[in-house]
């Protein structure tokens, strides 16, 4: 086997000896770049290195000096510059075997960024210096290229985390209180009319009074950030014109995107969170701690790949190559102490120095996943469920994966919530009008005790959401039969073709007034589903005022008016915004609609009565073959209060409500419940403009429709 090792070239100015000529050994802790207030500790870790050089350059990006670390200490490689000051731009070259048949792709000729980086300087610019091997030899990535990278790579920068966060407000919404929702922060703001030009796309617009004074009017709790993590455009995306608008390829799990932010330090997202706190919203990172930006063994060598390839990287047998769960050409490997660390450390200074209030892990099974699979005690869930920082966060699972025995969906530990695809899909089909859909969907409406009910979990384990950034908004899921991604420039085989979609007679645009006001009742119907079910509810951004996206359900590249959140549209969706308003001012309202425990349906012994009551359209109690039978679509959810499921009595939690559901093809004639003699039913909300009124004990509810009435004293 040929083991390359081979010296870097020595750029123009970079033999100047400023710094090095005060460089003291410092400390191998903590790892990166850190400002003490009398100089900066730099710190790296890399196992199979040979030796480590740190780059220093000037703000035009000319590297100025090279410096030999001076001291290796339990693998970490460190030095400390009395001289250097918040701002200095740096990185890494890292010098060992380039042996990619053992794993080993060191190449010092290569400009690598610092994996603990508190701010990156800077986007990449594609370039064939950018890979550690040559481009076009006839060896693939066996060959080895001498060329300078340092030209085409972003820089790491030197911060002063100081920050006055004066009389700073933590939300703290408790989990049965929660309402998440998601959004991204450049496409947020891009259109919006009140946020400055100048702030549009950035964490300062998401910031500005008016956005937050919007997000707090639709009474969601929680703001859901896509990726917020820098991260890099791919070339094959550039080269048609196209961006990594999601954000799912990530480079730095330290460091906000740059283009993100408005001002040059990283106080602005700092100041994004305060303003958000302040407003009583929480907010939640989108993160990506399952694969970089570096690729497969074709990919470039930015970071990772050239610090300690073979350590932080999970390798196939051959160890040339990389095991892929991802589907993006790399996993990290968690199950390494170091990597973990890395992780766990990242998560901490989001929590502590950033302030943010929880995460969201993408394709989660495989932070899960040892050398035998998927196992709920294994060292990274083991690690979050007793640090004492994230003990007191929000950890939601996305909980699956192209790797073997990927779908874990209800098998995380206790403390973790997870998105809930089940609650999706079923919710899509029964509003669709799919047979046999009736007895799946009231499990989701009760908060899928099927999937959560175990070791102590709650309801609001279970994240229930209709839309989320990746598939159709709501909009296309009540417009489209079929996805049209042809503006993605992959003909239109990208994306899922499973959507349990209909677009009630005309695809995409229409001005047929029966089909939108059906739409529009659809969009209603699932929204209440949403908002009105067991389980901690998540709203996609926009899908309040109908936001489309012309049918693309996979626009990760769409940077553009396709995702961008069109608010001057908006202002024509204003009763629907308000419909949103009213769900979550009802979910707030009544307790009953957010049980700290799951309904069983069983007798409460003090009380006499049932949690949960199902019931047919004739005010029967539903048998087992009619929970079977494959066209009924109507039901009646009776959940009365004076259930306690703890025996502890709650401040309004004895209500009693009634939910009407009605997916059939026509209209159904409800007959309702007794109440006791000064008791009558009163409507709360419906998905029909005009409210059925109650009638002798009978209710007629319109084709797919919903309404949801509460039990309230006979006035006079």
């Amino acid at each position: 086997m040929n083991v390359i090792t081979k010296p870097s070239r020595q750029r123009h100015g970079a033999e100047t000896t400023a710094h090095s000529a005060s460089l003291r050994e410092g400390l191998p802790f903590p790892l990166g770049a850190t400002w003490d207030g009398l100089g900066v500790n730099f710190a790296l870790f890399s196992a199979h290195a040979t030796m480590v050089e740190l780059c220093l350059f000037d703000e035009e990006g000319n590297e100025t000096e090279r410096i030999r670390l001076p001291e290796y200490t339990d693998e970490i490689w460190h030095g400390y510059l009395p001289d250097a000051r918040p701002g200095q731009l740096y990185g890494y070259r890292v010098h060992g075997p380039y042996e990619p048949e053992a794993g080993h792709r060191f190449n010092p000729n290569k400009l690598l960024l610092d994996p603990y980086a508190k701010q990156i300087i800077g986007e990449l610019t594609w370039h064939d210096a950018l890979f550690g091997y040559t481009i076009g030899h006839p060896d693939c990535d066996l060959s080895f290229d001498e060329r300078d990278s340092a030209p085409y790579m972003p820089k790491s920068r030197v911060i002063d985390p100081a920050f006055t966060w004066g009389r700073h407000y933590w939300p703290g919404v408790p989990w049965d209180t929660t309402i998440v929702y998601e959004t991204h922060v450049r496409g947020y703001t891009m259109l919006h009319p009140h946020v400055p030009e100048e702030l549009r796309g950035t964490f300062a617009g998401l910031a500005h009074q008016p956005v937050v004074d919007y997000i707090r009017s639709l009474g969601v709790t929680s703001v859901e950030l896509m990726p917020i993590h820098a991260f890099v455009d791919d070339k094959q995306l550039l080269s048609v014109g196209l961006r990594n608008y999601w954000g799912y390829n990530t480079i730095g799990f330290f460091a906000p995107h740059p283009r993100y932010m408005a001002a040059s330090t990283v106080a602005e997202f700092k100041e994004m969170v305060a303003h958000l706190h302040d407003a009583g919203l929480e907010v939640i990172l989108d993160v990506v701690y399952n694969h970089t930006a570096e690729g497969n063994h074709l990919g470039p060598t930015l970071s990772l790949r050239g610090i300690d390839n073979a350590t932080y990287y999970r390798l196939a047998d051959d160890r040339r190559h990389y095991v892929n769960d991802t589907g993006t050409g790399n996993t990290l490997d968690l199950s390494h102490p170091r990597v973990l660390q890395m992780v766990m450390d990242s998560l901490r200074y989001w929590a502590t120095e950033m302030r943010v209030d929880g995460f969201r892990f993408d394709l989660a099974t495989i932070l899960g996943r040892e050398l035998h699979g998927f196992d709920q005690g294994g060292g990274f869930l083991d690690a979050c469920r007793q640090d004492p920082v994230l003990g007191r966060v929000k950890l939601i699972a996305e909980p699956w994966d192209i790797g073997p025995g990927g779908y874990q969906a209800g098998k995380f530990s206790p403390g973790w919530a997870e998105w809930n695809d089940r609650f999706r899909d079923a919710t899509r089909a029964f509003w669709r009008g799919d047979e046999g859909a009736l007895a799946d969907f009231a499990t989701r409406l009760t908060g899928s005790a099927d999937l959560f009910d175990q070791r102590g979990r709650r309801p609001n384990a279970s994240i229930n959401f209709v839309t989320a950034h990746d598939g159709f908004t709501l909009n296309d899921l009540v417009s489209y039969n079929t996805k049209h991604n042809e503006a993605n420039r992959e003909n239109n085989r990208d994306g899922t073709d499973n959507n349990l979609s209909w677009n009630h007679g005309e695809e995409g645009f229409t001005d047929n007034p029966d089909i939108l006001a059906l739409r529009q009742r659809q969009m209603r119907n699932m929204l209440a589903t949403l908002l009105l079910s067991q389980g901690t509810p998540m709203l996609l951004a926009g899908d309040e005022f109908a936001r489309t996206q012309g049918g693309n359900n996979n626009a990760y590249c769409q940077d553009n008016n396709v995702t961008w959140l069109d608010w001057l549209a908006a202002s024509e969706q204003r009763a629907l915004t308000d419909f949103v308003r009213r769900l979550t001012r009802l979910r707030r309202d009544y307790p009953l609609l957010r049980r700290s425990r799951f309904l069983r349906g069983l007798v409460d012994e003090e009380s006499g009565v049932r949690d949960v009551t199902w019931l047919t359209h004739d005010g029967r109690e539903f048998t087992e073959e009619q929970w079977h039978n494959p066209n009924e679509r109507s039901l009646a959810m009776l959940l009365d209060g004076r259930a306690k499921p703890t025996g502890l009595k709650r401040p309004g939690a004895d209500t009693t409500l009634l939910l009407l559901i009605n997916g059939q093809f026509e209209d159904v004639d409800f007959v309702l419940p007794q109440v006791s003699g000064k008791m009558e039913w009163r409507l709360l909300v419906s998905t029909v403009h005009q409210a059925s009124n109650v009638s002798e004990g009978h209710v007629s509810l319109m084709a797919r429709s919903l309404a949801l009435y509460r039990a309230r004293p006979v006035k006079g």
